[in-house]
């Protein structure tokens, strides 16, 4: 393929898109800069409408923020010596670098870092869908809701007026679930990407309060 042609679908999207994503680059993070290449690059994903790939990057920055969530919650927020790097974060990177989604969401709730609100959001909806949906390529919850059994419709090119009803389970044929699977992608990306955006100012602001405490 002529790389005029990547060139000009790219502009196009870009074209396109930047005046609805462009507030996603101006922020100012307090507490977690290192979630700031992260969020350019899932920015960067949707302003391209790649989809899938913004959702999968969003699953990764929601859970590096729960966790970064818990580790300053515990060494506090604000510059550090250098030399008191390692036993600062020595502990808490063990304690929390490597657990699963649902602790993380638990234990944010117990520190008060998310709201009971936000907790049910997180584990019953986003820890199922998009988590499991896309990171995990697990369809079976995305889909639940279709019928077991759709009607299609063939013909042959010598006989198209004989015409015959088939049932489908787009549930469980592979590239069925994929359109099915791109379609809710195209549908939840940016809502996805905005929600975890914004969650990322609401729990900074909490471990802000809660230092100056």
């Amino acid at each position: 393929m002529e790389k005029e042609i990547f060139e000009k679908a790219f502009a196009d999207k870009l074209n396109k898109n930047f005046p609805k994503f462009s507030k996603y680059f101006d922020f100012n993070l307090k507490a977690f800069n290192e979630l700031n290449t992260l969020l350019f690059e899932i920015n960067k994903c949707l302003l391209l409408e790649f989809n899938r790939a913004g959702i999968t990057l969003t699953n990764n920055l929601l859970e590096r923020l729960l966790k970064l969530a818990l580790i300053y919650d515990e060494v506090g927020i604000g510059p550090k010596p250098i030399e008191s790097w390692n036993d600062i974060f020595s502990e808490p990177n063990k304690k929390y670098n490597q657990i699963k989604l649902g602790n993380s969401i638990e234990l944010c709730k117990k520190k008060k870092l998310i709201t009971e609100k936000e907790k049910i959001m997180l584990f019953d909806h986003i820890r199922v869908l998009m988590r499991n949906g896309f990171s995990h390529a697990d369809s079976t919850e995305i889909l639940a809701g279709l019928p077991d059994d759709s009607i299609m419709h063939q013909a042959t090119l010598d006989n198209t007026s004989d015409i015959q009803e088939v049932k489908i389970n787009q549930k469980i044929i592979p590239f069925m679930q994929a359109l099915q699977m791109q379609d809710y992608a195209n549908e939840n990306a940016e809502y996805y990407f905005d929600y975890v955006f914004n969650l990322i100012f609401r729990i900074e602001e909490r471990l802000l309060k809660k230092q100056e405490q």
